[in-house]
């Protein structure tokens, strides 16, 4: 027993000669809609590659920009050294690295680009992003492989574009998707385009319905948004101007926000959703700035995120279950 203690002894020893165990790095990880599933998922695995590389992620909701600034404040007195952000407000991008700089903190952004006071992208901040174009072009050859399933007519079709180009990704997405559309053989003078005042179902209702009338002798309609939601709102117009869903197809981005479509007993015009990649985005975008922060690995200063997934009402639920979103 005496020899037993003597060793423990001897450990604690050693063990107070080498110093204190150094405690796990802390980062923050802050998002604007911490309800949303996406920013769920992006937040669960962030923290899988925290415990995996040994650091602790600090996940902080700020939907304002007020919450914002208080949180920059509060990941600095806990010892954070720096944070991944999903901004509410893309404007507020000098006013986070200002304060973020006075701090000390290191900064990645993730999902939504910071803009400057004259509206201009700040190029300079490390932004993890869905690559725009290319999940627009993959919205637009989607749209062109089912109708030709379909053997729709090119001459009886046209596609309804809903556009919101004072956005950058919207506008990227959308003339994306019209790119593809015309690489694919699809008559360019057939595109007609509409902006919407809102991203949202109402707003391109509206702006759909704008379209329509337009254009009565149309058979068929190829729907195309930069969000499922402005895709939902497009097949609402063609429904409510008497269209069946044999004679649509809308694919929207984001893939969340069409479950509840996908999930009706009847198919509707909306055909699917382009599922982006949180898990890949909360990973990448975390991992980067720990490597940053414990490696000084300075990170590249755009990441673009490639991987999407086409659901409709055949595959959504277990995908989703894939990047766990699903229930």
């Amino acid at each position: 027993m005496k020899t037993l203690l003597k060793h423990l002894a001897a450990a604690c020893v050693v063990a107070l000669a080498a110093g204190p165990l150094q405690a796990a790095e802390k980062l923050g990880y802050l998002v604007k809609q911490p309800e949303e599933p996406w920013f769920q998922t992006e937040w669960a695995f962030a923290e899988k590659a925290g415990k995996e590389a040994g650091f602790e992620v600090l996940k902080i909701a700020v939907p304002d920009g007020e919450k914002t600034l208080n949180a920059i404040d509060s990941l600095a007195a806990n010892g954070a050294k720096g944070f991944v952000i999903c901004t509410p407000d893309p404007k507020l991008g000098p006013a986070i690295m200002a304060k973020a700089k006075s701090l000390g903190l290191k900064v990645v952004t993730v999902d939504d680009q910071f803009v400057n006071a004259k509206g201009q992208p700040m190029t300079d901040v490390p932004l993890v992003m869905m690559a725009a174009s290319k999940v627009g072009e993959r919205q637009g050859t989607e749209l062109y492989k089912e109708m030709q399933r379909r053997k729709w007519k090119p001459e009886e079709t046209a596609a309804m574009v809903i556009t919101a180009n004072e956005l950058d990704t919207a506008r990227r997405r959308t003339d994306g998707a019209m790119a593809a559309l015309k690489a694919a053989g699809f008559p360019a003078k057939q595109i007609f385009t509409v902006p919407t005042k809102s991203n949202d179902i109402p707003g391109a209702l509206d702006a759909g319905n704008s379209l329509l009338v337009q254009h009565p002798g149309v058979k068929n309609w190829l729907v195309v948004g930069m969000n499922d939601n402005t895709v939902l709102g497009g097949v609402r117009a063609t429904e409510g101007n008497g269209f069946k869903a044999e004679n649509v197809i809308g694919i929207g981005i984001n893939g969340v926000d069409a479950v509840n479509e996908l999930s009706k007993s009847k198919a509707t015009g909306f055909y699917g959703s382009l599922l982006p990649s949180p898990d890949v985005h909360g990973r990448t975008s975390i991992t980067m700035l720990h490597d940053w922060v414990v490696k000084g690995q300075e990170p590249k200063k755009f990441v673009e995120v490639t991987d999407a997934v086409l659901i409709t009402r055949d595959n959504f639920r277990e995908e989703l279950k894939k990047k766990g979103l699903g229930s």
